[in-house]
């Protein structure tokens, strides 16, 4: 952005954005929406393979901790 608040590639003027008069509170911050994305669909927030694997290879790891202070 240019010093007067234009666009550097098209010229055009950057609009402020405006700061919402909702304020955000615990009562109303809906985190599964947040979880959701864009489409809005909560059920599609899966966790993603890699974290499944590590979640599995940390219970894995801690299993054998325990076998090993009583061996």
């Amino acid at each position: 952005m240019k010093a007067d608040g234009t666009c550097p590639s098209c010229g055009g003027s950057v609009a402020a954005q405006q700061p919402s008069s909702r304020k955000i509170t615990a009562k109303n911050l809906d985190l599964h929406a947040l979880a959701a994305g864009g489409d809005g669909d909560a059920h599609d927030g899966k966790a993603p393979w890699h974290f499944k694997l590590l979640m599995v290879m940390l219970a894995a790891y801690l299993g054998w901790r325990v076998v090993d202070l009583f061996v």
